[in-house]
């Protein structure tokens, strides 16, 4: 009894004798080829299988995967490398802009103390303690790599 050409039978393999496979062998070979269809061939009355019919995608040999999975591995690790490299330039770059910026805050601090003697102006008092404090939890502004 045959088979519907487009049954779907993609949950697992379909087991076919090697005398049915003999006799369909180019609408398998079809199958394989449009529909993904994994076809076992069995023995005339031995259900242990003794080959497939896989789509040509899937019979890679173990040199191929293996030859893959490098490739994989290269490709990978230059990504990383460049990924790496890209964040220690971010970090020497925010460590400098924040370097100039606590320059700058120094300066302003200084010329804020010669024109406005300290403890004068009480708001004035608040934010330069309010800057202390940043600037000790904080610690120094230097690049981290």
């Amino acid at each position: 009894m045959a088979a519907p050409a487009l049954t779907d039978h993609r949950d697992q393999p379909r087991a076919l004798p090697l005398r049915e496979v003999r006799t369909r062998l180019t609408q398998l070979l079809a199958m394989a080829e449009l529909t993904d269809t994994v076809t076992v061939v069995t023995r005339d009355g031995d259900p242990r299988p003794i080959a497939a019919i896989v789509p040509a995608p899937a019979a890679r040999t173990l040199a191929q995967t293996r030859a893959d999975a490098e490739r994989l591995r290269t490709v990978s690790a230059g990504w990383a490398r460049r990924l790496d490299e890209s964040h220690q330039r971010s970090a020497r770059r925010h460590a400098a802009e924040l370097q100039a910026v606590t320059d700058a805050l120094a300066e302003v601090w200084a010329e804020l103390d010669r024109r406005v003697p300290p403890g004068s102006d009480p708001a004035l008092t608040r934010l330069r303690a309010a800057h202390a404090d940043l600037l000790r939890a904080t610690g120094p502004a230097t690049p981290d790599r």
